[in-house]
């Protein structure tokens, strides 16, 4: 076979295995039972990636807070991405507020803060097909609204859910992006998970913070 025709011979073959690369990968994320959908605050700029990010989990149960925020850094570090969570420079005593975010921020000279909060979580059991609407250890709306960086502000609340065993959940999480210089929201990110079999804590956080992390990459905010 001539050299001409084995060159040609072999960009086809990768041609195709890339073709296949990719269709399968579209093929497991369509599979995967998650939609994330991001969004540009008005006005924001677009040709800007952040290189420090300081990583919130909005909850107050510290416990899976940290847990959140650990899984949500490890699928955002690379070598162009510091991510410092604010359970590695918040003490369990210190409330998240706005106050306390900036002083995080400025102690790790973050150019940037990811918040994320939960909306809903829709769990079911196994014991009869109920749907239970409360989340596990939520803010709980009675007089109030997220402020800057996300945070809650004027009257909350928060109700636990009691853990269940055979356990189905779909859950809307929202992840807000703000530029640090004047807590100025840039993004967006709706991530929702539809009800699925939950095997462990873990797995959970690494079906939200994978896509999200991955729609922040795709939208050119971080590396």
């Amino acid at each position: 076979m001539r050299t001409a025709e084995r060159r040609q011979m072999k960009k086809t073959y990768w041609s195709v295995a890339s073709l296949s690369l990719l269709t399968l990968t579209v093929w497991l994320y369509g599979c995967s039972g998650v939609s994330v959908k991001g969004r540009w605050q008005d006005g924001a700029p677009r040709n800007q990636s952040y290189a420090r990010l300081l990583v919130i989990g909005v909850s107050p149960d510290r416990d899976l807070r940290c847990a959140f925020e650990a899984t949500f850094a490890s699928q955002l570090k690379s070598a162009s991405t510091t991510v410092i969570t604010s359970c590695e420079k918040m003490s369990a005593k210190e409330p998240l507020t706005r106050e306390n975010v900036e002083r995080a921020a400025a102690s790790v000279q973050a150019d940037a803060v990811l918040a994320t909060r939960l909306v809903s979580m829709n769990m079911g059991h196994g014991q009869g097909n109920s749907d239970d609407m409360r989340g596990d250890s939520v803010y709980k709306a009675t007089d109030f609204a997220y402020g800057a960086y996300g945070m809650p502000v004027t009257y909350v609340d928060f109700q636990t859910a009691p853990p269940l065993q055979s356990l189905t959940s779909s859950l809307h999480v929202v992840t807000k992006l703000y530029e640090t210089h004047g807590a100025t929201l840039i993004y967006t990110i709706d991530t929702v998970t539809k009800s699925q079999e939950i095997d462990s804590t873990e797995a959970t956080l690494v079906t939200i913070t994978a896509p999200t992390a991955d729609r922040l990459r795709r939208a050119g905010l971080v590396r």
